[in-house]
């Protein structure tokens, strides 16, 4: 199946998943500092801990997680159908099977959100541990995602 797009429609549909990426990479980083934050309430005391506890850091760190959960599955999933729109077939290279990981990697650890609420010292440290090899995929997405538009712009 072969969808018949305009060409226009065509070429720019190619800056959607890319764009999407970079920010909700930066979006990523926004969210580790919120987890580094509630972390830090959670060792604090006394005033230090009234004073961390006003952030809300823990609230803000659950729906920037959320929206992202949901937006790099989708963007994942766009990004995988534009090539295919696009081209008839996906690309299969690193860039895409570590997007694959990438996203197993998010649903995973937004999974242990239950547990963390419970208390789970393990829970917390496995989300940790994912995040942070999540973050360095995500940056290496985003330097082999410039490749891959910049061949997109040489074919233009």
């Amino acid at each position: 199946m072969n969808l018949e797009l305009s060409p226009s429609v065509k070429y720019w549909s190619n800056f959607f998943h890319p764009v999407l990426m970079w920010a909700l990479l930066l979006l990523s980083l926004y969210a580790a500092y919120l987890g580094l934050q509630v972390q830090r309430t959670r060792n604090a005391e006394g005033e230090q801990k009234k004073e961390l506890v006003k952030g809300r850091y823990n609230v803000k760190h659950y729906q920037i997680g959320s929206i992202l959960l949901a937006l790099m599955v989708t963007g994942a999933v766009g990004g995988m159908a534009v090539t295919y729109i696009n081209n008839g077939k996906l690309f299969v290279g690193p860039h895409l099977l570590a997007g694959l990981g990438m996203t197993s990697l998010i649903a995973f650890s937004a999974s242990l959100s239950p547990f963390m609420q419970k208390g789970a010292n393990w829970a917390r440290m496995t989300h940790i541990l994912l995040n942070f090899a999540l973050l360095g995929l995500f940056v290496w997405q985003a330097l082999s995602g410039v490749e891959i538009v910049q061949r997109i712009l040489s074919q233009a």
